[in-house]
């Protein structure tokens, strides 16, 4: 294989990390039982799983029609977990699994504030968090929150300068369109050298593409992308990234592994994993697999995991 990861995250060189999702919403727990959410991080860090995943939306407005990549996982009024808090949950049970957002909708909270939570995760976590960030779909969370959603492009950009400013500079100086500010001290700082790590979604618009060179670590390529598109960004972002003397080789991708299905609905998961060589072989260095793919029963997830991890580990040996 020819993915290169980087070993910002305590992860050796070469290695190809996988994450699982777990959905932080919808009916995965009942209304007294969503505190069992964070044994599921426990679970995962036990069976050797690189990273675990959670979601967010802060609100949900009705006109789902205006999600569109397939249906919606939930009805409007579906619980919906917010992430931030979540994943420090998590923090307190779990001792070397990463931690990540996928994605946070960053322009719905005050930049200094997503600084002061996420720094705050880092360090209780000692270094183990991973900050997926983009704009968002939806108007009606902009719109409940006093936002405009016509700027939410502007909004993403200066709110991840000035996290990136306030992890990086003490006292923090930042100046643009929609924020500025001079003389803020934001302590602590991150663990992690340079900030918690960017995980900038999307397309790669020419705003997006200079999103990820100033302030990203990572890219999270469109949900739908397929190998093709994805390979041809990574070499986008690599030669971006060359042009602003940065070293392309330590730009971290996540997809989602393709999967196999029976004929009765169920996973394959032997099948799906033959694609993992053609998945990395595109640029892609993290790998994605949704709890719902690896298990039907929430109480079956510790086994799953396990079994996945070992899998998954042999199939990028």
């Amino acid at each position: 294989m020819s993915t290169i990861a980087p070993d910002r995250d305590g992860m050796p060189a070469g290695h190809v990390t996988l994450s699982v999702v777990l959905p932080n919403y919808g009916s995965l727990f009942g209304p007294h039982d969503w505190h069992r959410f964070v044994d599921l991080g426990r679970a995962a860090d036990d069976a050797g799983v690189d990273r675990v995943i959670v979601v967010d939306h802060v609100v949900m407005g009705t006109s789902l029609e205006q999600y569109r990549w397939g249906a919606f996982p939930t009805a409007p009024d579906a619980p919906w977990l917010e992430p931030h808090t979540l994943v420090a949950a998590m923090a307190a049970v779990t001792t070397r699994v990463r931690l990540a957002t996928n994605v946070t909708i960053a322009p719905l909270r005050p930049a200094a504030l997503l600084a002061k939570q996420s720094a705050t995760i880092d360090v209780m976590s000692r270094g183990r968090f991973d900050l997926g960030v983009g704009a968002g779909w939806q108007p009606a969370e902009y719109a409940a929150q006093n936002l405009d959603f016509s700027q939410r492009g502007q909004l993403l950009t200066d709110t991840l300068g000035a996290c990136k400013a306030l992890w990086t500079q003490s006292p923090a100086t930042f100046t643009s369109p929609t924020l500025s500010f001079g003389d803020i001290y934001c302590e602590p700082k991150p663990l992690q050298s340079g900030g918690v790590p960017l995980w900038v979604a999307g397309t790669l618009h020419p705003r997006n593409l200079d999103r990820i060179v100033r302030y990203g670590d990572a890219w999270v390529p469109i949900m739908g992308a397929s190998l093709d598109d994805i390979a041809r960004g990574v070499h986008v972002v690599h030669g971006a990234w060359e042009a602003a003397g940065r070293d392309p080789t330590e730009l971290q991708v996540r997809a989602p592994l393709p999967l196999v299905r029976r004929a009765t609905g169920t996973v394959d998961i032997a099948r799906s994993l033959d694609a993992v060589e053609r998945v990395t072989g595109a640029g892609v260095t993290d790998v994605t697999v949704h709890l719902s793919a690896l298990v039907a029963d929430v109480d079956a997830a510790p086994v799953a995991f396990a079994e996945f991890a070992r899998a998954f580990a042999a199939a990028t040996r």
